[in-house]
């Protein structure tokens, strides 16, 4: 009489995600597309250093804008937003959220992904926790580096200011889940889903919120800058500002907005990955 052959367990969704995240991982840390934004995250460190050297050679050690001191923490603040909440997170989310799938279908092996005995959306939600492994590991360095160079410009205390490095740090990540999950979807839906990410992100985001109305609501952008006067100590300059410029929403709205936009949209790119039939060109 034969054995019995025990039948194999079944692979929960989360367990086949976090397989796919081991597997994603190293090949994100090491590809040509990380090496080349691991540059572009170096650019603010660099940045923060010319402006060390600037305020070493100016007279009194000073740095001053119509008269006025600017201190290190105004400094750091301005370049959470202008650089890393404005202009990074968006390139980050864009180039790897596209990718979780298209790159794939590019490189014709999506089928050995798909003929794994787990469900197609969990390939998605797995490339996607390790695109915000990957993100958040090169975002890190970078930040805490300007933080360092930044803070003691005008004798900021960098123990007094910890709290808010970990409050900016938290937002970043926020930024990154949700564009990431925004631009996963149009990855899995659209065949060259970068050049419509680029549009999204820095044509339509940036010009519905100079204009009044609901639409900027439609935006990641405009619940991930509400969270940055939140952020930001009460006598910052970039919290006066956004104050003053800006419709800014509360904190609570921020944080649901975002955290909807982040599950809804990647639920909804992992239903699109189990519906749709991806054809490999020749």
């Amino acid at each position: 009489m034969m054995p019995a052959q025990t039948a194999k367990p079944r692979v929960s969704f989360m367990g086949a995600a976090l397989r796919i995240w081991d597997l994603s991982l190293g090949q994100m840390l090491w590809s040509r597309r990380s090496v080349f934004l691991g540059l572009l995250v170096g650019g603010p460190v660099l940045l923060a250093a010319l402006v060390r050297i600037v305020r070493a050679l100016t007279p009194l050690g000073r740095l001053a804008i119509n008269g006025a001191d600017v201190g290190g923490p105004a400094i750091f603040g301005m370049m959470i937003w202008l650089l890393y909440v404005r202009f990074i997170i968006p390139v980050l989310g864009v180039f790897y959220g596209t990718a979780l799938i298209a790159d794939e279908v590019e490189d014709k092996t999506i089928t050995y992904l798909f003929t794994r005995p787990i469900p197609r959306g969990a390939v998605l939600v797995g490339k996607y926790l390790a695109y915000l492994s990957c993100t958040v590991l090169l975002i890190l360095p970078s930040v805490v580096l300007v933080y360092f160079l930044m803070v003691p410009i005008g004798g900021g205390s960098i123990g007094a200011s910890f709290p808010s490095l970990m409050t900016d740090l938290g937002l970043l990540a926020l930024g990154l889940a949700a564009y990431g999950a925004v631009f996963s979807l149009v990855g899995a839906w659209l065949k060259r889903p970068l050049v419509i990410g680029l549009v999204f992100a820095f044509g339509w985001e940036p010009g519905v919120l100079i204009f009044p109305g609901y639409l900027k609501q439609l935006t990641v952008a405009y619940y991930l800058q509400g969270l940055v006067p939140h952020a930001m100590p009460d006598d910052s300059t970039i919290s006066a500002l956004l104050q003053v410029f800006r419709e800014v929403p509360a904190a609570v709205t921020c944080l649901a907005a975002l955290a909807v936009i982040t599950l809804g949209t990647l639920a909804l790119a992992a239903r699109a990955v189990e519906k749709r039939e991806y054809i490999l060109e020749q």
